[in-house]
């Protein structure tokens, strides 16, 4: 099977964890009338291209809610060498290769991105699939904004010269909305992002990740009112 063959299908991955330090229950508190992982399982369950859904989660209770709700998710549940907070999610996407060996074409997003569209991982899945010269994709937000490092180092500009911020040369946030890879291409760097990879643009409202309280408040509304599916 070439990359570009129409029957290329994906497997999503989606990692969830009981445990959250800045936002207890994260993953199953209410947001707007459902919890918080329900809208990425109804988001995945729409494309077409994702032949099979993943739960990777250390907890019984994440697992009963989510297959009450999508029966069809396949429920891995971690080994104890991968529970914690200190565990990296490459370590965790390796977990889930080594279940499926057949499989080859993998997608993973998280919970915590409720506004985003089905529409847009099509999008994604095309560019990706479609596309000879690169080994990965992730999604991006663009900045054109004046940046600095903590010692008060400009990273984009010269603050001695004020150039409009629309006319800075972008920089790129991984917003961790969405990561499109391959087998091969997580064998060779040991993880989700490949040597080539697409960076995949998407409107910064779409992307909006949900770490802390204020997110979750802020998510809630964009949901509500502009991006609900």
């Amino acid at each position: 099977m070439t990359k570009n063959s129409p029957a290329v299908s994906f497997l999503a991955i989606v990692p969830m964890k009981a445990h959250s330090e800045r936002m207890p229950d994260k993953n199953i508190r209410n947001f707007n009338g459902k919890p918080l992982f329900y809208w990425i399982f109804q988001t995945l369950a729409q494309v077409e291209s994702v032949a099979q859904i993943v739960l990777d989660t250390d907890s019984d209770r994440i697992a009963q809610m989510v297959c009450g709700f999508f029966p069809d998710v396949v429920v891995s549940m971690r080994p104890e060498h991968l529970r914690g907070d200190f565990v990296s999610t490459n370590a965790l996407i390796e977990h889930i290769l080594t279940l499926f060996p057949d499989q080859h074409y993998f997608l993973q997003t998280h919970a915590t991105n409720p506004c985003l569209r089905p529409d847009t991982i099509r999008r994604a899945i095309t560019l990706f699939t479609e596309d000879a010269e690169h080994d990965s994709l992730f999604s991006v937000t663009r900045l054109q904004t004046r940046l600095f490092d903590k010692t008060f180092k400009p990273l984009n500009h010269d603050p001695y010269r004020l150039l409009r911020t629309q006319d800075l040369d972008p920089v790129y946030e991984e917003n961790s909305n969405l990561y499109l890879f391959t087998r091969s291409s997580f064998g060779e760097t040991g993880g989700r992002i490949g040597k080539k990879p697409i960076l995949f643009e998407m409107n910064r409202l779409e992307a909006y990740d949900i770490d802390t309280e204020e997110d979750f408040v802020v998510a809630q509304i964009l949901h509500k009112n502009f991006l609900a599916t």
